[in-house]
């Protein structure tokens, strides 16, 4: 909410477009010609470089704009500040990942998960379970860093394309994301507008709820029409979890007790630290098999314990297993798994610093603004603004405070209640951050379930479906609320 937007009279549109075309046109060749091999990932280095790349060109147009230097290196400082928490709960993440698979916590999801969820009704429960455990600890982070861990390694198990498994993940978290007083993007959007939580809150459900109806239908017609390449008979692999695994049901007080966390608004960052370290004892107290072939000992010591639970924490981690459909379910990357999301995010943060500081976000924004002739052309300006900034500036919150900054006059001066700017920028700033690979969002989604995100891309149906269903309710006037009813 401090956010300060950079103006720059000097730089023109075209001017400032021109990082945002060089950069995409690089990142499409680097994706889909250079890096479009089966064995290569451009995740790997080169679009972290590439992000680079498009920084320089904007410190180039900065620098023809005389613009300092050093303002664009202090906003790329603030920019990167501004992401620390992502930084560290990204490695939390990480570590989580690799106590809950030596405890058995993710691979017991997975025992009694293939014995509950049949592959006609997964993906719509999927959503489903997803949405209310993302309305009740209000994170779609830890939405995914928790059950959609599982319900990844259960639809892969299944036989279900882990992108299709992911976009069912991600629609439910962030339906849930959206809606939840205690999310904090909930909480901004309207303090960016000029209303009030629970009034932006009701308001938002007129779109929202379509929206998720629409997209758990999507669901429930692939699981039905979909075909499994997997085994469908997975009485092997239960018995092949349960021969690396003692498999029971006290380990689900684990996530019980970090979900409990959040929903008591413990920060995020300690409610993972404390399921990593819970996750470290129940490993020691039921795997301790798993424990000693991770230290290489026959008989667990303290120092063999010790050493087991901090590699799980920090390296990768390989359960051994006879069965190849659980060969990908039984490894963790731990901490280390991590660090090309966070290269990733970080040099996102210097591309989105050098275009703010050289005043290029907010003249993108302006022309947008210029272009709001009608209502429509209002509502479709500040959802276009939405889309440009989660690719620009790589992040969610600049994606909602620009706009409504910039914006909240325009409705205004039109007689558009506020609660009409807060919903469209929910419905095009927070969900879209997570369809570009980028963005803190994108790929912090990524690197946790572990799928691309142009694989998940395809199916995230409520995160495509929303922008359009806020442009619909403008263009038909639908319960477009004004300042004041005659």
């Amino acid at each position: 909410m401090d956010t300060k937007i950079i103006n720059n009279k000097e730089l023109t549109i075209w001017e400032a477009l021109i990082p945002v075309v060089a950069l995409i046109a690089i990142l499409a060749y680097n994706v889909l010609i250079a890096f479009s091999g089966p064995d290569d990932d451009p995740l790997a280095g080169s679009n972290q470089f590439v992000l680079l790349l498009g920084a320089a060109v904007a410190v180039i147009v900065g620098l023809f704009n005389k613009v300092p230097f050093k303002k664009m290196l202090d906003e790329v400082a603030e920019n990167i500040k501004s992401t620390s928490s992502a930084f560290l709960i990204l490695l939390m993440v990480g570590a989580l990942a690799g106590t809950w698979l030596i405890s058995g916590i993710i691979p017991s999801m997975i025992y009694y998960g293939l014995q509950i969820l049949s592959p006609a009704i997964f993906l719509p429960a999927t959503m489903v379970i997803c949405a209310i455990i993302s309305i009740a600890t209000g994170s779609s982070w830890t939405t995914s860093a928790t059950v959609g861990i599982a319900l990844i390694g259960i639809g892969g198990t299944i036989g279900f394309p882990l992108g299709m498994v992911a976009g069912a993940v991600i629609s439910g978290a962030y339906f849930g994301d959206k809606l939840s007083p205690m999310s904090d993007t909930t909480n901004l959007a309207p303090a960016m507008a000029g209303t009030d939580l629970f009034t932006h809150i009701k308001y938002m459900t007129l779109t929202t709820i379509p929206t998720f109806i629409i997209s758990l239908i999507l669901f429930i017609i692939l699981g039905l029409t979909v075909e499994i390449h997997g085994n469908a008979d997975t009485s092997q692999i239960l018995l092949d979890i349960e021969k690396s695994f003692n498999i029971s049901g006290w380990l689900f007080l684990v996530p019980l007790i970090v979900i409990g966390l959040i929903f008591k608004k413990t920060e995020p960052l300690i409610a993972l630290f404390v399921g990593v370290l819970l996750g470290g004892i129940f490993a020691l107290i039921f795997q301790p098999q798993i424990i000693n072939h991770i230290s290489s000992v026959d008989s667990m010591t303290f120092k063999s314990g010790y050493k087991g639970v901090i590699n799980a924490i920090t390296n990768e981690t390989i359960i051994p297993t006879e069965n190849e459909s659980l060969v990908k379910l039984f490894k963790a990357k731990g901490m280390s798994g991590m660090l090309g999301t966070i290269w990733l995010i970080l040099c996102a943060m210097v591309f989105g610093g050098v275009m703010d500081s050289i005043g290029a976000l907010s003249r993108i924004s302006q022309a947008l603004l210029k272009m709001a002739k009608t209502t429509f052309g209002l509502f479709a300006s500040t959802v276009g603004s939405c889309l440009a900034l989660n690719i620009t500036a790589s992040d969610q919150y600049l994606a909602i405070v620009v706009p409504g900054k910039m914006f909240a006059k325009a409705y205004k001066d039109k007689g558009l209640a506020p609660e009409n700017l807060s919903r469209t920028l929910e419905d095009s700033g927070t969900v879209t951050s997570v369809l570009v690979p980028w963005n803190t969002c994108g790929a912090y989604q990524s690197g946790t379930l572990g799928v691309d995100t142009f694989d998940y891309l395809p199916y995230a149906f409520f995160n495509i479906l929303s922008p359009f269903m806020t442009l619909i309710f403008a263009a038909f006037n639908i319960k477009i609320r004004q300042l004041s009813n005659k």
